[in-house]
Order: structure tokens, then C-alpha cells, then sequence
């Protein structure tokens, strides 16, 4: 299969009409270049924010009620272009109220019309002590016709017991949409992305917000670049890298996966993660503790 990872600047819109010409033109230049598998990021439906003008859009509250009200008629948009396109679409993730809080929802959207939807697992420290975003339903595995597939929203990567469970579930391919505001908080994303690529023997594809958007406090500041990892090893590129695009360069990365090529080095390559990870003790057991105050010189 051929995968897209999408580096989406974020911009104003005045009216959906050009938010609408903005998604189906990505799709489309996407489809064009022969992908399967569309990422989007981790919040980027929140320049949808801008249609409720400034004034809301300047809003951490507001902008949230904005964009969720507008996420019914984007999944249908997302829905269509999946079907019209013949691929698979991860939208960008947005903010949905599910309970008396919004969690952050990104949704898989078929060739066939079949959607799903994940959840994130940990919220930031900005989600937890300045939005407000919760954490919302568990993870799930999607069983498609590219493959197993797992998601792992931006922070969620960076917790190898969740990507080890989508792999244990039988998961191939781990998609990581991200939104970062400082280099720093993207090398975290991108070295546990590329961490996660290592243990699992998997593909992981990083899909982030990139650019500046100072209208839109959430959002505001936007630093990445879009990648595909594997494993370093058999079959692989040796630095582990499909294919990166430049660092805040809005566009599409592409690179091929194979599944065949993901169970080969699973089951032949130079090392062996996915198999030795039960070789670890379990968490429980606390290390041997050696007293240095018997050493004595």
C-alpha cells in the first residue's frame, strides 16, 4: 500500500466553502499520487474555528464548541471523499463532547463507507489544566482492507504500553497525527513514534499541524514534519525513516508498506522485539538494590 502522511498548515476560512476546497483539493492531490492510506493531524479541524469569526475563534471555550458543532458535517465530508477517491482517510482529529467534557476524536473513514472513530488515552498538561479536553474511549483496532491499524494521538505514542497493545491485537501499521507547538515537543513525538516503529516491528505513520495561526490561542503555534518509520532492520531503511519531509513545510510524504515485508522482518530480521518483549520482568518486581555503604575502599 501506498501511505500519506499530511504536514496541514492551519489556516483562516471565511466561509466552509473554502474549508471544503482546502480538504478535497489535499484529498484529491493525495489520491492522484496513488495513495491508500491519508493521515491527517491531531487537531486539525480547529481552523474550522475560524468560521465563528474572531471573536469565538480567539476562545479556548469557544473555539472548542465551534469546531465540535461543525465535526458532524466534516466527518461527511471526509466520508465522501473517501468513497469518491477510493481510499482511506484519517481525519483530523477534533474536539467532540461525549460526555459533560469534549474528548479529542480522530475518525477512519473507508473506501466502502465505514467509519470508526479513536479516542485520546492521555491528555497533555495543556488539555488537562487549561482546556479541559478529556480522555474518552478505549483503544480501538481496526481491521481494514490495508491491514490492522492503530491510533495514537500525538501524546499517546509516547506511552509504549498503548502502541503495545494495538500490536499485541495483531496491528501492522500505528497512525500518530500530532500537534506541536515547540521543536522540542515534536522530537518527542517523532522519537517515540520511531521508538514504537522499533519495538512493534511496525510501521508508524506522523501526521502534524504545522505553521502559524496566532488568531487561534489553542492551536497557535504549530512546529513538525511529516514522516513514515519502520523498523531499522531487515528490508527496512537502516535509519528506520520510509520517508520526511522538511521541518514546517506544508505538504504530503509519501512512502510504500508491506505487510508481507512487516511479517518478514517480524519474523527474520537481526533483531527480534516484537517476540522478546515477554523476556522482560514484569513490571512488579522492584530492581536489587545494592548497599554501596558495603563497598568500602
Amino acid at each position: 500500500m501506498r501511505l500519506a502522511a499530511a504536514a496541514w498548515p492551519v489556516d483562516w476560512h471565511d466561509d466552509w466553502a473554502g474549508y471544503e476546497a482546502k480538504l478535497t483539493a489535499w484529498v484529491t492531490e493525495a489520491a492522484g499520487e496513488g495513495a491508500d492510506l491519508l493521515v491527517f493531524p491531531e487537531y486539525g479541524a480547529m481552523e474550522l474555528a475560524s468560521l465563528a469569526g474572531a471573536a469565538v475563534a480567539g476562545q479556548l471555550e469557544g473555539s472548542l464548541r465551534a469546531v465540535s458543532d461543525l465535526v458532524e458535517r466534516t466527518d461527511a465530508l471526509n466520508a465522501r471523499l473517501a468513497i469518491a477517491h477510493e481510499v482511506h482517510i484519517l481525519g483530523a482529529s477534533a474536539p467532540v463532547w461525549a460526555g459533560e467534557r469534549p474528548v479529542n476524536r480522530a475518525r477512519l473513514f473507508t473506501p466502502d463507507g465505514a467509519t470508526a472513530a479513536q479516542d485520546k488515552q492521555i491528555m497533555t498538561r495543556f488539555e488537562r489544566e487549561d482546556w479541559n479536553v478529556v480522555p474518552g474511549g478505549p483503544l480501538r483496532l481496526f481491521d481494514t482492507a490495508l491491514g490492522r491499524i492503530g491510533v495514537l494521538i500525538c501524546y499517546d505514542a509516547e506511552f509504549p504500553l498503548l502502541a503495545r497493545a494495538l500490536i499485541e491485537a495483531g496491528a501492522d501499521i500505528l497512525l500518530v497525527p500530532s500537534c506541536t507547538d515547540t521543536l522540542a515537543g515534536y522530537w518527542r513525538v517523532r522519537i517515540a513514534a520511531m521508538a514504537r516503529a522499533l519495538e512493534g516491528q511496525c510501521v508508524v505513520v506522523q501526521a502534524p499541524t504545522v505553521g502559524a495561526a496566532p488568531w487561534c490561542p489553542a492551536i497557535d503555534e504549530n512546529v513538525g514534519a511529516a514522516a513514515i518509520y519502520g523498523p531499522p532492520d531487515l528490508g527496512f531503511p537502516e535509519t528506520g525513516v520510509l520517508a520526511e519531509g522538511p521541518l514546517n513545510a506544508p505538504g504530503w510524504v509519501y512512502a510504500q508498506a508491506d505487510r508481507v515485508a512487516i511479517a518478514r522482518v517480524r519474523a527474520g530480521g537481526a533483531v527480534r522485539n516484537l517476540a522478546h518483549w515477554a523476556e522482560q520482568p514484569p513490571r512488579a518486581i522492584p530492581p536489587n538494590t545494592a548497599d554501596l555503604r558495603a563497598f568500602k575502599p
